[in-house]
């Protein structure tokens, strides 16, 4: 499994989580971790917020399918339902939210991509899914989820023990910033595969995450040594 901040491609993420991510949700029973994708980009259909400097993830419910002659899906209300009676996407992750307020089950834990360009996705981490609610947005109603990082789920060597999550997740603009200046490649090498959001000068040694001066793309080698490198 990718590790927070790594930089990975449809394809890899597709074998990562062994399924064909057609969808920008997918609801998974059991164990294993639901997926969402989100976007922040101008062209982004949907309106995903990060609050509370990266902790909170607000993604919005996905609109009915397009069909022939049917109803413009950003004119409708979001579903929770599909005409046959099912749940929704959307009705499944509502459940879920819940059933955790309710308290009884845990909370959905869901593993978030981030598009970064076309074919290109920022691995964000794992979050807990703790409230749903509809919202009004002019004419018509749509989800609003609530999603709060992980605060344990980190395996990237750069930090330490107590260097939370939560605390160093890279905002979107800076993202994009980073990978337009270092044209998609590792500053070290110019590899353009097995990248990673990687803070110049450490987040445990006080470096910032909301500035592009102190990010940079690294591949996997060069990522590594890095990190064996700090004391």
């Amino acid at each position: 499994m990718p590790s927070p901040g790594d930089v990975i491609s449809y394809t890899d993420m597709c074998q990562s989580e062994r399924t064909s991510l057609q969808k920008g949700m997918n609801f998974r029973h059991g164990p294993e971790p639901s997926v969402i994708l989100m976007s922040r980009r101008r062209d982004a259909p949907y309106e995903d917020q990060i609050d509370e400097n990266g902790r909170v993830l607000i993604y919005e419910g996905h609109d009915v399918p397009r069909s022939p002659g049917g109803p413009n899906p950003k004119a409708v209300d979001q579903s929770e339902k599909t005409p046959a009676g099912k749940p929704t996407e959307n009705g499944k992750f509502l459940q879920a939210a819940e059933q955790f307020k309710q308290g009884v089950a845990p909370a959905l834990r869901v593993r978030v991509y981030e598009k970064i360009h076309r074919g290109i996705w920022s691995y964000n981490g794992l979050f807990e899914l703790i409230d749903a609610q509809l919202e009004q947005r002019g004419s018509r109603r749509v989800f609003k989820f609530r999603l709060r990082l992980n605060e344990s789920a980190t395996t990237n060597p750069e930090y330490s023990a107590n260097d939370l999550p939560q605390r160093r997740l890279i905002p979107t603009h800076v993202k994009l910033e980073v990978w337009k200046r270092d044209k998609g490649r590792c500053v070290k090498c110019g590899k353009t595969d097995q990248l990673h959001f990687d803070h110049d000068y450490p987040f445990s040694k006080g470096g910032t995450s909301i500035s592009a001066e102190n990010i940079q793309l690294l591949c996997m080698r060069h990522n590594l040594e890095k990190s064996a490198k700090i004391e």
